[in-house]
């Protein structure tokens, strides 16, 4: 039985940004962005930030975590991001996250992928299971939002989504995230190549089946990922997002109100919990 998108009706505050079309978009497609949210200058402060946790997280066991041949993620806290707050509180994210996820949406991940040079197709995959909210009754019940620090050229093995596959399930799919090869063709028909340019960010259901392209490039295309909740969701587990008391005490009751995690007096780096396995081989 075909069972229609139960598109949300939550109230949004009036914050410079009409939600519909963005939650039209991801209740189609999957996927929706906002051209232009930040400046080039606050993407190369990015770009530098996540340069440094990257290396730092290579120096410790389990401080990175391949997806891939030549590809990489990393779980950072919140404060290795000069322009956390920025993110967090951007009115385009707050409207969007409101918008799908109500009032009570919960930032749960800060992270980064980094595909380098000779990057590998990844397999078709979600990065997570779908839960019976979304593949029964058609309702999302978190997002993920992303921005390129560089702009996005074909060479760069850019991000490729099926869109429209949000609410696909089948006992079929390994783990739950990764579907038999038979359903590639479907998927290839609805492949949509996505490249963005610095300032750019993105939102789409991380439950759209989608997969990285190869970078043929000389150039790494580093990508921040911020994963938002709603109630229902339980992503938070796969993570481990905290900030020092100090750091909390600076930040605005906006965010603070979506960042439900540990108030620590010190924190320890991230072993990273949120391993694909699927994704370690690539494709050919």
């Amino acid at each position: 039985m075909t069972v229609s998108p139960s598109i949300p009706s939550f109230p949004v505050p009036d914050l410079g940004y009409d939600p519909a079309p963005n939650v039209r978009d991801l209740y189609t497609d999957g996927i929706t962005a906002l051209k232009g949210a930040f400046s080039v200058e606050w993407i190369e402060q990015l770009g530098e930030d996540i340069d440094v946790a990257f290396e730092e997280a290579r120096r410790r066991p389990n401080g990175a975590i391949g997806r891939g041949p030549k590809r990489w993620y990393v779980e950072i806290h919140p404060e290795a991001l000069r322009g956390f707050v920025e993110l967090a509180d951007h009115p385009w994210v707050r409207t969007v996250s409101e918008a799908v996820l109500g009032p009570d949406y919960r930032i749960v991940e800060v992270g980064f992928d980094i595909p380098f040079p000779g990057a590998t197709y990844q397999p078709w995959h979600r990065d997570f299971r779908s839960t019976p909210e979304t593949y029964r009754e058609h309702r999302l019940t978190s997002l993920a939002f992303n921005l390129t620090t560089v702009d996005t050229i074909e060479e760069m093995g850019p991000f490729e989504i099926a869109l429209g596959t949000q609410f696909d399930e089948s006992p079929e799919f390994d783990h739950g995230m990764f579907p038999p090869k038979s359903f590639y063709p479907r998927y290839e028909e609805r492949a949509v190549r996505k490249y963005p340019k610095r300032g750019d960010i993105s939102a789409r259901s991380a439950l759209t089946i989608h997969r990285g392209t190869k970078n043929v490039s000389d150039f790494k295309r580093p990508v921040l990922v911020l994963g938002v909740d709603g109630p229902e969701a339980t992503n938070a587990e796969h993570h481990d997002l905290a900030v020092t008391k100090g750091y909390w005490e600076t930040l605005p009751e906006t965010v603070r109100a979506h960042l439900r995690c540990p108030i620590v007096d010190e924190l320890i780096p991230i072993t990273q919990k949120h391993d694909i396995e699927g994704l370690v081989m690539g494709e050919a």
